[in-house]
């Protein structure tokens, strides 16, 4: 049964659910900050974006910050992986591409990448970066080309840059004028945000 405080509420969640990008994802892997985590959730959340893995094998998986994702993580799905194969395999079966993002000479411009296909971007620890067996899995890594004398962005703010230039493809494609989800899958989302507090 749906529970709403107001019909402007359950519009909003209409709305919302209404464009969420199920063919856009996004893989965490081995962050440390909670922070950085809990406000790339909220970068996830702002796109459409409705599902996020967190990929945790070395790190210990982050206890999330209702402050900096604004709750975001209550509307987004997370997946809880501790295997990058099992992980990256369950993303190829279902035909999604993975881009990694890395600074190297090898990677392609984050300017370059087609994001209104069935795509999936991994970010990587804030002092390591992503790991050898993520790199040499993925379909392509990616950079985000910056002229400054710093080599590269905060880690929240490199998956925020990377999501708008997404969110950015995808609109002029119409992709959010029209929703992925079956008219059963709909009604359930909304069953079930409007259950959440």
């Amino acid at each position: 049964m749906r529970q709403f405080k107001s019909e402007s509420r359950l519009n909003k969640i209409k709305e919302v659910i209404f464009k969420r990008q199920s063919t856009l994802t996004v893989i965490l892997e081995n962050i440390h900050d909670r922070h950085n985590v809990s406000a790339i959730l909220r970068s996830s959340d702002s796109v459409g974006v409705s599902k996020v893995s967190l990929l945790y094998n070395i790190e210990k998986f982050p206890k999330l910050s209702r402050t900096s994702s604004a709750s975001s993580n209550k509307w987004i799905d997370i997946d809880y992986e501790t295997s990058t194969e099992e992980c990256f395999n369950k993303l190829h079966e279902k035909g999604f591409k993975i881009y990694v993002s890395k600074v190297s000479k090898e990677s392609k411009s984050l300017y370059d990448i087609d994001f209104t296909q069935k795509v999936a971007v991994m970010f990587g620890n804030e002092h390591r970066g992503v790991s050898e067996i993520a790199e040499s899995l993925c379909d392509e890594t990616f950079y985000i080309p910056m002229h400054g004398m710093a080599q590269s962005l905060n880690v929240s703010v490199a998956a925020a840059v990377t999501l708008y230039e997404a969110q950015r493809q995808r609109n002029n494609k119409g992709l959010y004028d029209v929703t992925e989800l079956s008219q059963n899958d709909f009604d359930r989302f909304i069953d079930k945000w409007c259950a959440r507090k």
